[in-house]
């Protein structure tokens, strides 16, 4: 179970940086929020390459506090499972990225962290080490860090599920990869006690924006089959139905997987995986989210 995949147009330099690594000593100092990276424009760029996007590995599913002072991410290597990276700002100062490891072995994978809207509660994806067993897990903030790691309690979890994303309103919204469909659940006295199917044509890994107004997805390209998956935007009809599923067109996708979409808490920047590196494998890229805004139906 691969999750994850990135542009040709970027320089050698570049390049090459992304392939470094650092030690825990040696980590640069970075400051200001997106790990003091100049933002990109509408033209996707490769996140923090050799800090967040290092080759050789997968890089996906981020996900940014509200304040914009912690991240978190997952990393897949090429055999194996995958990991929850992390990082925040401390005196002003990203500290080093190290791994969470949320349930203490419990999992033998963790991926795919979604920071809830008020910063208190992490829900991300746990499995095990032979990809079975996919549930949804959160951890809730203490004064210190984190609690233990939590198997959330709903009928969500009757099913292998990944890839929980929540709008402002508690609403959330995942893969049922037993179905092989998209579901939802509305939020009542803090639990999800009701699950339904979201009623769209494809796509898969979905990210619900705060207000509910759209809802990325990952899909085959519906108008090329010949290409590989890319990103598309359905938007929330007055009606409350979806739209039909829009191409976010060629400036974010390629003849390369794009996967993973997510949004950043402030609503500037959409995050996904491009699978453009040397044997197929992902690095994180980020572009403005005018390119969802652009391809709105005009009213």
């Amino acid at each position: 179970m691969k999750y994850i995949c990135i542009s040709i147009t970027l320089l050698f330099s570049i390049l090459a940086f992304s392939s470094k690594s650092y030690s825990h000593d040696e980590f640069p100092i970075l400051q200001g929020p997106y790990l003091g990276q100049k933002p990109p424009g509408l033209i996707p760029e490769l996140f923090a390459p050799g800090i967040v996007s290092i080759n050789g590995r997968y890089d996906f599913g981020i996900s940014f506090s509200p304040d914009l002072d912690e991240v978190y991410f997952s990393v897949q290597p090429k055999e194996g499972t995958a990991d929850i990276y992390f990082s925040k700002i401390e005196d002003k100062k990203w500290k080093a990225i190290q791994k969470a490891k949320f349930t203490k072995g419990q999992k033998a994978g963790e991926m795919e962290p979604f920071v809830r809207a008020d910063g208190k509660r992490i829900y991300f994806t746990g499995y095990s080490s032979d990809f079975s067993g996919e549930e949804i897990w959160y951890v809730d903030r203490l004064d210190k860090g984190w609690s233990n790691a939590i198997k959330l309690d709903s009928p969500i979890n009757d099913d292998d599920v990944m890839n929980l994303t929540q709008a402002k309103n508690g609403d959330v919204f995942y893969d049922n990869r037993s179905k092989r469909k998209m579901y939802y659940s509305s939020s009542k006295n803090g639990g999800f006690p009701k699950v339904q199917e979201v009623d769209v044509e494809i796509g898969s890994h979905a990210f619900i924006s705060s207000s509910q107004d759209y809802l990325l997805v990952q899909a085959q390209n519906k108008e090329d089959q010949k290409r590989n998956s890319d990103i598309y935007v359905y938007f929330k009809e007055k009606d409350g139905a979806w739209t039909k599923p829009i191409n976010l067109g060629n400036t974010v996708n390629s003849d390369f997987h794009e996967r993973v979409p997510g949004v950043t808490p402030d609503g500037k920047y959409l995050f996904f995986s491009r699978y453009n590196e040397e044997g197929g494998i992902a690095n994180l890229y980020w572009v403005r989210t005018e390119v969802i805004e652009n391809v709105r139906p005009k009213l």
